[in-house]
């Protein structure tokens, strides 16, 4: 399940906001694991969930999931990153549109724009995310955190930077490699 954001009511009975940036830290945390993070929506995912979710590595929908930006629907700024990780994620044009709208986008919109990897059936919906994941760790965990390490360090570098940053500063050979090529081998035989 996912969130359509802070109680508004809340905030409309005069609760004390917590500190902008104890919430990004938060994010930041989650954003900084080492392994990747696979964030699953379903249902409404607005606002400051959007920027929770922007924190996974992979965002996977239920077909019902909903997406939007509304910071400016209730006169906020966006404090916890999302006016740096939408962008990334679908691209500049399409990231102003979703800010400065607060438009609701669907999941197949989201697959569309790039927003969300995957959308499954509602009532498939966790065990589709449960096969997802299962399919994700049959990998190396080594080359898991390994890819997500190169990615996120090579994302604002030009091809040739990151490049050079993959062939100097990739980790190479995992520790379970050889266990790996052994059941292969037993599986074939």
């Amino acid at each position: 399940c996912f969130s359509a954001g802070h109680d508004l009511s809340d905030i409309a009975t005069g609760e004390k906001l917590p500190r902008p940036n104890f919430q990004a830290k938060v994010i930041e945390g989650l954003a900084g694991l080492p392994q990747p993070v696979v964030t699953a929506v379903h249902s409404h995912c607005y606002t400051g969930a959007l920027e929770l979710a922007l924190a996974g590595d992979l965002i996977v929908a239920s077909e019902n999931a909903r997406f939007a930006d509304t910071h400016g629907k209730w006169a906020l700024q966006p404090v916890w990153g999302i006016s740096q990780r939408l962008p990334r994620k679908v691209g500049k044009s399409r990231a102003t549109e979703m800010m400065l709208t607060g438009r609701t986008y669907t999941a197949v919109e989201a697959l569309e724009m790039d927003l969300v990897c995957r959308v499954f059936p509602d009532e498939e919906f966790e065990s589709a995310v449960s096969q997802y994941c299962r399919e994700m760790l049959s990998n190396s965990w080594h080359s898991l955190r390994g890819y997500k390490m190169l990615i996120t360090e090579t994302d604002a570098m030009s091809l040739e930077e990151g490049l050079a940053y993959e062939i100097y500063n990739g980790v190479g050979v995992g520790p379970d490699m050889q266990e790996r090529i052994a059941d292969f081998g037993s599986k074939k035989s």
